[in-house]
């Protein structure tokens, strides 16, 4: 099973638009998907509730934590055997015990993030305690960063972001716009790729650098975009390891990562 971490330690960051429209796209490609939801606001499980019965099938998972503890097993929590691939909806200031279970659960941790200064000083904190107490350091997780509810590419706090992403050397994958398409899907229970393509062509496009890279292909330098073409997952050698049991991925190397970050 593949396993992809939605998570920022900063509140409003996006991680469930990010999350439901990352499983409605493998639904619609016929993988077996689950969603297991960790925020005690259950975001993922009530737009789960309202998505169409003619639409593919996405099984939910409620693993909210009580009181901030790392949640007990239960029926709630429990997942199909023959789920391909799972995408993990984090909670708002996972720490301590969540945050390394969550991180062991993980082949992929994407860190959706705004950009406002506010936002990339705090993501900037939770990568450091990702790495620091979170346990990336020894995971075999791959770790990239998108910019979500972007308002406007041309203003300097963007540029801060991606200095801020240049200086901890991690990839930069996409900008979400803060887009009214996104609204729409989680209204209705779907995700962009399930709406309209016409009315979504520019949301596609954007959410597609992310879907590349989770099968293995990744930016030519740190901080640059990468083409929107994608093979289907369906045909990656990689994903077809991970279908045999046989997942094979490249440790991360942390070292001297925060040094000269102030």
């Amino acid at each position: 099973m593949l396993t992809i971490l939605v998570i920022n330690s900063k509140g409003g960051s996006g991680k469930t638009t990010l999350t439901t429209n990352l499983a409605s796209y493998y639904a619609s490609k016929k993988i077996r998907t689950a969603i297991m939801d960790y925020d005690p606001q259950g975001s993922s499980i009530q737009w789960l509730r309202v998505r169409p019965d003619d639409a593919e099938k996405i099984h939910g998972a409620n693993a909210a934590p009580v009181k901030g503890a790392v949640p007990l097993r239960s029926l709630h929590a429990w997942v199909p055997a023959d789920t391909e691939v799972m995408i993990i909806d984090a909670p708002a200031g996972a720490k301590g015990l969540l945050l390394q279970e969550l991180v062991r659960k993980s082949n992929f941790i994407v860190i959706p993030v705004a950009p406002s200064p506010i936002d990339i000083h705090a993501t900037a904190d939770f990568i450091k305690e990702l790495f620091l107490f979170g346990g990336a350091r020894t995971s075999k997780a791959k770790i990239a960063v998108v910019a979500n509810r972007v308002r406007s590419s041309s203003s300097s706090i963007y540029v801060l972001l991606e200095r801020f992403l240049n200086s901890l050397k991690l990839p930069f994958l996409t900008s979400i716009r803060d887009s009214d398409n996104y609204l729409h899907a989680v209204e209705k229970g779907l995700g962009v790729f399930e709406m309209d393509e016409a009315a979504t062509v520019a949301e596609r496009r954007e959410l597609m650098p992310i879907l590349k890279w989770l099968n293995g292909h990744f930016p030519n330098k740190f901080g640059s975009r990468i083409e929107d073409k994608t093979q289907s997952l369906e045909g990656s050698r990689k994903f077809a390891a991970f279908r045999m049991g046989t997942q094979n991925i490249t440790t991360l190397s942390a070292t001297g990562r925060f040094k000269n970050y102030p």
